[in-house]
């Protein structure tokens, strides 16, 4: 029909589509626990019992044996009693994370599961999300999805790079668009935005004004002349600073080897970062705001369509700019619920709380339509 015409027609649509139809046949879960939920050593909820009810049922015969008995003695205990630390921490390392034994909503997504319900609100959610974005979404793409903390490199229909990515703080949201690929700086210098020599190094600057200069970083006037930061009286300046300041590429550079561009007007890019450890984090909501890259050398290699033995050996000499010679589309999108390359559709916490404002607006719209009774 013309209306189903309208629909986009892409694969990740219709998987979402049956996603929801199964959704809306199944029965409801038998045990929901609250998804934000946030409980440390020592603390009480009511919604503990039912997380350890959920996670004795699941326990195997190495897990049952090892803390099946205190399962068992504490399972309607609403305190986070320190016997039962242990067995938190074990189950979260099972699932794949950090076993730091803080019950949170990547712990509770992770043992528990999505409930029915929130399933089929980030279902509907996606759906109306991904009504935002080219029904064709092109080969090759680069699609980058914040909740998953993941950046995938698809073309002809197989996903040929995954890797983890670091995205904006929630005070620093990473934006939702998209976007075309145009270039590669190798050894990036990196231009220091406002904000953050404002908020964060202006006060350091007050107190110690020749820092940039020692730390690798360059200052320019307002004709583009470079000039000493220890020169400056950085404490007659607030919010607004008439100096830019940029870091020479090094080791330490902000942007580590490499960045990739694709110029929009959120002044956000794909880049590396020599803070590696950021990548063994479950929550990896921890930047500025743009994309960090734990494999940025096979990005780099995939969008230019070469190996990662020529970005090594491009690396080998300096600072250099090399343009992304195809048409690739690049999407940073936000989808709590997302299929896979196979069309089995995956769930991941709300990390920016975007779902629940989307909702609303849904919700209110669906209102004003409605006929007055």
């Amino acid at each position: 029909t013309y209306l189903e015409s309208r629909h986009p027609q892409n694969a990740e649509y219709q998987a979402l589509r049956v996603e929801l139809e199964t959704l809306q046949a199944s029965a409801d879960d038998e045990i929901v626990v609250d998804p934000k939920l946030l409980l440390k050593p020592g603390e009480t909820s009511p919604e503990l019992p039912k997380l350890l009810t959920k996670i004795a049922g699941n326990l195997d015969d190495e897990m049952g044996g090892a803390y099946g008995e205190i399962l068992a003695t504490l399972a309607t205990s609403e305190v986070y009693a320190p016997e039962l630390v242990p067995v938190i921490k074990a189950v979260q390392k099972k699932a794949g994370m950090k076993g730091d034994g803080v019950i949170g909503p990547r712990t509770v997504a992770a043992l528990v599961g999505t409930s029915k319900a929130d399933k089929i609100q980030k279902v509907q959610v996606a759906l109306e999300e991904l009504r935002w974005l080219p029904s064709d979404l092109g080969s090759p793409r680069v699609f980058i999805n914040q909740p998953a903390f993941t950046a995938s490199y698809i073309e002809n229909g197989e996903e040929k790079l995954k890797t983890r990515v670091v995205i904006g703080k929630t005070t620093n949201q990473t934006s939702f668009f998209y976007d075309q690929l145009e270039q590669v700086d190798f050894h990036p210098y990196w231009g220091v935005p406002q904000s953050i020599l404002v908020n964060e190094m202006l006060p350091r600057l007050r107190r110690d004004p020749g820092y940039l200069d020692r730390a690798g970083y360059e200052v320019v006037n307002a004709r583009g002349k470079r000039i000493p930061s220890s020169s400056v009286n950085w404490g007659a300046y607030g919010a607004k600073i008439p100096y830019g300041v940029r870091q020479l590429p090094s080791e330490a550079n902000a942007l580590g080897e490499l960045k990739i561009l694709f110029p929009n007007k959120h002044a956000i890019y794909m880049h590396d970062t020599p803070q590696k450890t950021f990548f063994e984090r479950d929550m990896r909501a921890l930047s500025h705001g743009c994309v960090r890259l734990q494999d940025p050398r096979g990005m780099a290699a995939a969008v230019l369509g070469t190996s990662v033995d020529y970005i090594a050996e491009k690396l080998k000499h300096g600072h250099a700019t090399e343009k992304v010679a195809r048409r690739i589309p690049v999407y940073v999108a936000y989808f709590t619920a997302w299929p896979d390359m196979s069309g089995k559709v995956e769930y991941f916490s709300d990390v920016y709380d975007r779902d629940t404002r989307l909702q609303q607006a849904l919700d209110s719209t669906e209102a004003v339509r409605s006929p007055a009774i």
